[in-house]
């Protein structure tokens, strides 16, 4: 069960909290991710000290924003650019399949977002 805080949290947890919850990870998803601990995540997301800077790249990456949004980024949000998140990492566990089973994810993806276009559509019109 989640803690409730008192203080108010430090714009740079703030904002790492932000990009985690935005990216669709808890934070021990996020954690395993990268190969850091839940503690860890959590401690960010509270503390005005930042991540390490060897851990910052490997952030950014996952969360799908720069070292700099993470750090000094006021206002900023994850970029829409390409997936970001659960969806890149699967993309690109995707990408280590077989390129038949790769066209086969291919043809259901390319389903899938056609029938949500159709039915998008028709509730429009």
């Amino acid at each position: 069960m989640a803690r409730n805080f008192t203080r108010s949290r430090p714009k740079q947890g703030e904002r790492l909290l932000q990009f985690r919850l935005a990216a669709g990870f808890s934070q021990k998803e996020l954690a395993d991710l990268i190969g850091e601990t839940q503690q860890n995540i959590a401690f960010w997301e509270q503390a005005e000290k930042p991540p390490r800077s060897d851990t910052l790249p490997k952030l950014a990456k996952v969360l799908g924003v720069s070292v700099e949004d993470i750090l000094n980024g006021e206002g900023t949000s994850p970029k829409k650019s390409g997936p970001t998140g659960k969806l890149q990492t699967l993309f690109e566990k995707a990408s280590q399949l077989p390129r038949s089973q790769q066209e086969k994810l291919m043809d259901f993806i390319t389903a899938f977002v056609s029938h949500y276009q159709q039915n998008k559509e028709q509730k429009t019109t």
